[in-house]
C-alpha cells in the first residue's frame, strides 16, 4: 500500500503585498484610450494601477506625503536629467558611433541634460545639489545621508525648499511655500 496522498490545492499567486512591496493605487489616463472611443464600454479614459511605493526614495516620500506634487514633479524631472546626463559618469565618449537607428542625437540630449543641471546647481548650491543627487539620482533614503535625527530632519527641509526652488526654476509650481515669522 501506498502513502495517502494530501489533497493539495495550487498555491496562491504571490503578489507586491507578500513580497514586502508597498502599494498604493494611482489614477492615470488609459494609453489605448482616444477621443474617437469616449462612452465606448471597455475603453475608460482613466484607470486605476497599483504603484510600487518603494520604487525610489521620492516615491516613499511622495507617499507618506512628505513631499507635494510640484516637488515630486521636480524630483522626476531631476532623476529624467541626472539619467540622461549619464549619473555618475565623468565624461562623454564622443567617440561612440550611434548604430540603434533611433531619433535625435543622444550626444546632444547628454549635453542639454548636464547644462541643465549646472543651472540648477548655481541656482540650489552645491551642498543642496548634492543632496537632490543622491535621494533623487541615486535613490538613497534620507537614513543612510545622516546618523542622527536631527542632521535627518535638516537635510529633509533643505531638500524640499530645493526642490521648491527647482519647481519653480522649471516653471511646475504658481507659488512658493511660505516660511513662519
Amino acid at each position: 500500500m501506498g502513502r495517502k496522498q494530501r489533497n493539495r490545492s495550487k498555491p496562491a499567486p504571490v503578489t507586491g503585498r507578500d513580497r514586502g512591496i508597498r502599494l498604493a493605487k494611482v489614477t492615470i489616463e488609459n494609453p489605448d484610450w482616444e477621443p474617437a472611443k469616449e462612452g465606448v464600454a471597455g475603453v475608460p479614459r482613466f484607470e486605476q494601477r497599483d504603484k510600487n511605493t518603494k520604487e525610489s526614495a521620492v516615491e516613499t516620500l511622495f507617499a507618506r506625503k512628505f513631499l507635494g506634487s510640484a516637488q515630486k514633479l521636480a524630483a522626476d524631472k531631476f532623476r529624467e536629467l541626472w539619467e540622461t546626463a549619464g549619473g555618475k559618469t565623468s565624461s562623454i565618449d564622443y567617440t561612440l558611433d550611434r548604430v540603434d537607428g533611433g531619433k535625435g542625437d543622444p550626444i546632444s540630449a547628454k549635453l542639454i541634460a548636464a547644462q541643465e543641471l549646472v543651472r540648477l546647481r548655481n541656482q540650489i548650491g552645491q551642498r543642496g545639489f548634492d543632496v537632490l543627487e543622491k535621494v533623487c539620482g541615486e535613490g538613497m533614503a534620507l537614513a543612510d545621508l545622516t546618523l542622527h535625527k536631527r542632521e535627518r530632519l535638516t537635510v529633509a527641509d533643505n531638500l524640499r525648499a530645493d526642490l521648491d526652488d527647482a519647481a519653480t526654476m522649471w516653471r511646475m509650481q504658481t507659488r512658493q511655500r511660505g516660511v513662519a515669522a
